[in-house]
This record gives structure tokens, C-alpha cells and sequence, in this order.
């Protein structure tokens, strides 16, 4: 089963030019590893149970038949040792069925050479893997990389992704093989990411399904270790005349990936109202460096009263019926806020009570 949900970590940075926005090519990459790894282990510890459930079985099965040997042989009541021998056995169909059902997973997901059609590329393209120099890329290599294919070909990629009949797909991937790439997984992931932020649902699960599409291909090519575009065909082929469980495993991955989509797309939104909350907070700080709404929620109510009205001879009543130390503190914060601004007057009293009470 291939594994979407290699892209649950993106991070989405504000570098990108306008030609494709918000996408951190290095923290999809690692992503999509590590869910590859991950993936792989859940599969190899649920076999790793079962073979050792399966030999703890077999061991109590042949000590059954051992005690129900010796027992014929010196003439003992053999009811309750056939009883727990029949009920052993039943457990062991039941292991059986479990890992008949393993091995089936294990069939219909990965492909191989001998569960697919013959490739229709020449044999210079199947021999030749790609993008092997891919290895010795830095990951901003990597990235600037991305940039480029998709500003060379955004246009075309839109349309593959609003494409649906798989014949249609085929043949355009056909005509356009560059397209089958990494690169174009990437992008349509992205862009069913920012679609689900703009609440563009229909259109997110159409481009999905795309996504899914390319990203079989891709996994087919690493498994055969073969040009992708060698693969096209026999993917196509593959899925057209699928037996149903192997049509209900592409349908369930692409219901899983749309849930990731929208869970990503879900966290992007929060984290941009974060950011444009603290945008906001940072723009309205006073030239003191405080924030007025922080400054006035921790006022108290009597100078709360005073600002909500707008009454400064009441402001001024207020803060002379306060003690001098609280009045200075909490006016100097409005003043640093911004909530307060004293006029040329008020600095030149404060600045002459400062000089007197320096005199003294």
C-alpha cells in the first residue's frame, strides 16, 4: 500500500515567488521519508506478531499430540486431551486466515515484475532509472529545482490535474512524459493543500485524485528501480482491469490522503491567523513598546472607566486620588502604549515636578 501519509509535516515558508507560493521542498522530503519508514515498521511488526503467535501455536499443537500418544499407549481417558487438541486446531485455522490475509495485503500492494504488464518505452528508458544525480543534490539544490519546473510548466500541470478518466490521463502523460516526476507529485500536493484552504473542496478531491495517480506511478518505478515514464502505461493498464480489492486499496489511500489534505490545510489556517494576530499586535504597540489592549485590560477600573468614556478632566481627578507610585506606573505604561499621549504641557509639569522633587 502506498504511503500518503509521508506529507502530514509540510512547512509552508514565504520565500517562494509568485509563480508557487508557500511550499518548504526540504520538509516535504523528510516528510515523506519518514512515513515511508514508518510505514514499514507497522507492517513488520503486525507479520512479526503473527509468526509469533504462529510458532507458540505450533508448539503447544505438537505437545497435545505428544500427551495424547503417550496417553493411548498406557490406555488413559482420552476425552479432555482430543477436547484440547480440537480446540487447538481451531486456533490454528484462525492463525492461518490471519496470515493468509498478510500475505494477500502484501500481494496487491507492492508491484513487482511479475504481477505487471510489459512497459510499451524503449529499452534505453527502462534501463536508464532517473534522476540518479538526485543523490548528490543539496536540498536547496532541490528546491530551486522545483521552482523552475514549475514555472516552466504550471500550465500544463493545472491540467493534469483536472483530469479524471484514466484513459485521458494516460495519454496525456504520454505526450507529456517530462510531467512524470516528483516534481509534479509535489506540486499537486501543494495545490490540493492551499484548494482546501480556500474552501475549493470539489475541486481539492478532484486534483487528489491526480495526485494519487502519479505518486502509483512513482512507486512503481522505485520498486522495478526503472524510469517512471516506463511505467505509465503499465499503471493505467493495472488499475483499468483491477479486481475490486485492489480497486477498494487505490480508493481507500485516496480517501486517506484527502483526510491528511484537510487536516494540513486545517493547521495552515490556524497558524496564519497566529501570524496575522502577531502582526497585528506588533503594528499597534505604543512607542514605549507595549501593547494598548494588554496595557488597558490591566488597568484599574477606575481608569478603565475614565478611557472608555473619553473623560480627561475625570482622568485626571482619578490619577491625583491615587498613590503617587501606582498613578506613575500605570500612567507611564499608557504612555509607553500608546494609550495615553500627553500633550507638550503635561511633559513640561512632569518634567518641572521631576526637577523639584530632584531639589529636594
Amino acid at each position: 500500500m502506498v504511503d500518503y501519509s509521508k506529507w502530514k509535516d509540510i512547512e509552508i515558508s514565504d520565500d517562494e515567488d509568485d509563480t508557487h507560493p508557500n511550499i518548504d521542498t526540504p520538509s516535504l522530503f523528510r516528510w515523506r521519508h519518514q512515513a515511508r519508514l514508518e510505514r514499514m515498521e507497522e507492517q513488520r511488526k503486525e507479520k512479526e506478531e503473527v509468526d509469533k503467535v504462529k510458532s507458540s501455536h505450533e508448539k503447544k499443537l505438537q505437545e497435545a499430540k505428544q500427551k495424547l500418544s503417550e496417553a493411548e499407549k498406557v490406555g488413559a481417558d482420552l476425552s479432555e486431551l482430543k477436547a484440547a487438541l480440537l480446540e487447538l486446531q481451531r486456533e490454528g485455522e484462525k492463525i492461518k486466515q490471519k496470515e493468509d490475509e498478510i500475505k494477500k495485503k502484501e500481494k496487491i500492494t507492492p508491484w513487482n515484475v511479475d504481477t505487471i504488464s510489459k512497459s510499451g518505452f524503449t529499452k534505453t528508458v527502462i534501463n536508464t532509472p532517473p534522476r540518479k544525480e538526485d543523490e548528490n543534490l543539496t536540498e536547496e539544490q532541490r528546491e530551486q529545482r522545483m521552482k523552475k519546473f514549475v514555472k516552466e510548466n504550471e500550465k500544463i500541470l493545472k491540467k493534469f490535474g483536472m483530469l479524471r478518466r484514466f484513459d485521458d490521463s494516460r495519454r496525456f502523460l504520454q505526450e507529456n512524459h517530462h510531467l512524470v516526476c516528483e516534481d509534479t507529485a509535489n506540486y499537486l500536493v501543494i495545490w490540493c493543500i492551499n484548494l482546501e484552504m480556500e474552501e475549493k473542496h470539489d475541486l481539492m478531491e478532484h486534483v487528489a485524485h491526480q495526485c494519487i495517480c502519479m505518486q502509483y506511478i512513482l512507486e512503481l518505478s522505485k520498486q522495478l528501480d526503472v524510469d517512471p515514464r516506463a511505467c505509465v502505461s503499465s499503471f493505467f493498464t493495472r488499475i483499468q482491469v483491477a479486481e475490486a480489492e485492489y480497486k477498494n486499496s487505490f480508493d481507500d489511500e485516496l480517501r486517506s490522503f484527502k483526510e491528511r489534505i484537510r487536516k494540513r490545510a486545517a493547521e495552515k489556517i490556524q497558524e496564519a491567523v497566529r501570524e496575522a494576530e502577531e502582526e497585528e499586535r506588533k503594528a499597534r504597540l505604543g512607542p514605549g513598546g507595549l501593547d494598548p489592549i494588554e496595557v488597558y485590560e490591566s488597568l484599574p477600573q477606575e481608569l478603565k472607566k475614565c478611557f472608555d468614556a473619553q473623560d480627561i478632566p475625570l482622568l485626571q481627578q482619578t490619577i491625583a486620588s491615587m498613590p503617587e507610585e501606582d498613578a506613575r506606573y500605570h500612567m507611564k505604561r499608557c504612555v509607553d502604549s500608546g494609550l495615553w499621549v500627553p500633550q507638550k504641557n503635561d511633559s513640561d509639569k512632569e518634567a518641572e515636578h521631576d526637577a523639584e522633587a530632584s531639589g529636594e
